[in-house]
Order: C-alpha cells, then structure tokens, then sequence
C-alpha cells in the first residue's frame, strides 16, 4: 500500500506548487481520489476531489486556484496551486475520497480511512 505526496516547499505570496501523489494501484485505480490538508492545531480537512473519470470538485474558497488532476496509467494524481496565500501553509495528504460531491465540512474525515502515507508540507510566507 502506498500514498506518496511530494511537491511541497516554502513560497511567498502568490506563488505556485504542483503536488504529486504516487498511489498503489489498488488504492487508486477506478476510485475518487482527493487531496487534504492539516494546518497547525487545525483539524484535516477535504480539499479537493476527482472522480475516477476526471470529474472535480473543490472546497468552494479554492475555485479558481487549486486545480486537481490524474493520470491513471501512472496512478498518480497532482495539484496544481497558484496564487497561494499564507492561509494555504498547511502539510498536504492524498488519499481515497468518499465520493466525488463530499460534503467539504466533514470535520472527522481523518478518520473515514485508516491509512494515510506521508503528507508534504507547504509553507507560504506573507
């Protein structure tokens, strides 16, 4: 079983990352992925999803800036960042998502699977 992020760095404001995730192929193929996020003394929480298909949705605070993509012949998956805020510093995970229109709000989402690999941190400094 295997859930790599990598990609992550120290920006400034306004500055862009794309992310990575390396899954094993029975984790990834033919189910929705997502991208999560854990900011200090903050709960994880739901950023972004994508269907099997390539169909998304995005924490709404996120339209316009996160995109999220896949490539199934690699079972990889990737999020682009662009004009990040020193809001968006936080250790990012990827993982399964419990369906393509999720409730973002989940506050216990941590807890609806039980492995998650190594996250990325992501800094943006003001």
């Amino acid at each position: 079983v295997q859930l790599q992020a990598s990609g992550g760095g120290l920006v400034h404001t306004g500055g862009s990352l794309r992310l990575s995730c390396a899954a094993s192929g029975t984790i990834f193929s033919d189910n929705t992925m997502g991208w999560y996020r854990q900011a200090p003394g903050k709960q994880r929480e739901l950023v972004a999803i994508i269907s099997s298909g390539g169909r998304t949705n995005y924490l709404d605070s996120l339209k316009g800036r996160f995109t999220i993509s896949r490539d199934n012949a690699k079972n990889t998956m990737y999020l682009q960042m662009n004009s990040l805020k020193p809001e968006d510093t936080a250790v990012y995970y990827c993982n399964r998502a419990p369906g393509l229109w999720f409730q973002f709000s989940e506050k216990n989402i941590q807890y609806f699977y039980d492995f998650w690999g190594q996250g990325t941190q992501v800094t943006v400094s003001s």
